[in-house]
Parts: C-alpha cells; sequence; structure tokens
C-alpha cells in the first residue's frame, strides 16, 4: 500500500474517533483533550526566540502538564491551525525524532525557550517544516479535524438541504 494512502488512512481514522465539541472551538477543544488526558492544557504565544529560530508551532509536554505554543504574528485562522497542528502531535502520541541534537533536541531547548528548566521537559516537538511522517500526520489530521468541525452535526442534517440532497442522491460520508 503506498505511504500516502496509508498516512490518509491514519489520519481520517482518527480523526473520526475524535470527538469535537458544537459549537467548535479552540479553547473548548483545548479542554476536551486536557479532560480526556487528565492533566491541564495551556496554549501560549509563541515566544520571539522560537519564531527566531523558524518554529512556527511547539507542543511541550512535562510531567504534569501539556504546554501548545503558537505563533502570534499571524491570522486567526493560521493560529488555529498551528494548535490543531499541535494537538496532532499529542492525539497520535509523537515522540520527538532527536532527543539530544538537531531540531527539536534539548541543546535546541534553551534557544527556544530560555526560562525553561529543561529538566522538567519530558517532550517536545517543534514545528519548522514537514519532512518527516509525524510532521505530515500532524499537518493532516489538522486539517481534517478542522473540515469535520465545520461540518454540521448529525441532528443539523436534516431539513431543506438533507432533503436536496437525498432526491439528488447525494449521500452523507458520515452517515
Amino acid at each position: 500500500m503506498p505511504r500516502r494512502l496509508t498516512l490518509h488512512r491514519r489520519c481520517r481514522e482518527l480523526a473520526q474517533q475524535v470527538s469535537l465539541p458544537r459549537p467548535f472551538s479552540i479553547e473548548t477543544f483545548r479542554d476536551h483533550v486536557a479532560a480526556q488526558r487528565g492533566r491541564p492544557l495551556h496554549l501560549h504565544p509563541l515566544p520571539l526566540e522560537a519564531a527566531s529560530a523558524g518554529a512556527c508551532g511547539l507542543w511541550l509536554a512535562t510531567a504534569t502538564d501539556d504546554h501548545i505554543f503558537y505563533e502570534p504574528h499571524t491570522s486567526t485562522l493560521h493560529q488555529e491551525h498551528i494548535v490543531l497542528h499541535e494537538f496532532g502531535h499529542m492525539l497520535f502520541d509523537h515522540h520527538p525524532v532527536t532527543q539530544d541534537t538537531g531540531r527539536g533536541g534539548r541543546d535546541d531547548l534553551s534557544s527556544v525557550l530560555p526560562d525553561l528548566d529543561p529538566r522538567l521537559v519530558r517532550r517536545l516537538l517543534g514545528r519548522t517544516n514537514y519532512s518527516t511522517s509525524q510532521e505530515r500526520e500532524a499537518e493532516l489530521l489538522a486539517s481534517l479535524l478542522r473540515t469535520h468541525a465545520d461540518r454540521p452535526s448529525r441532528r443539523e442534517r436534516h431539513g431543506p438541504l438533507a432533503s436536496l440532497g437525498a432526491a439528488l442522491g447525494v449521500r452523507d460520508p458520515e452517515c
């Protein structure tokens, strides 16, 4: 099976398992994921040092909390996508590709988050490019979650549009 098909299938399957709040907002989704994980989850604007290093989003896990950092100097829609991308890493339970060297390693930690004690960090994933399978998974899952959040709920699939779709033979793929 081609890798791309496997990637799409894995992301679709996980997206279908994720319960999205209605109406959708990043804050309510954050609260939902935090409750599922049983630990606080905080959203923060990305420090200037991290943005200067090329990151536009980060997921930082400590022993007790999760922290998602996003680029504050972009559109609200882009910020939301960055946060959903970091949720993607979290939901897939991704781990850093490198631990002690290279991008995302502990050596980079002090330059990106200088006030953070590196001993507190259990996991740090930064979003700078899409060259790894984990980055492609997180990116596709973010897009799928946003698309699913925009779909009307099953209760809303009745009425004139649903009747028109039925009359035209258009079948809702989620039914």
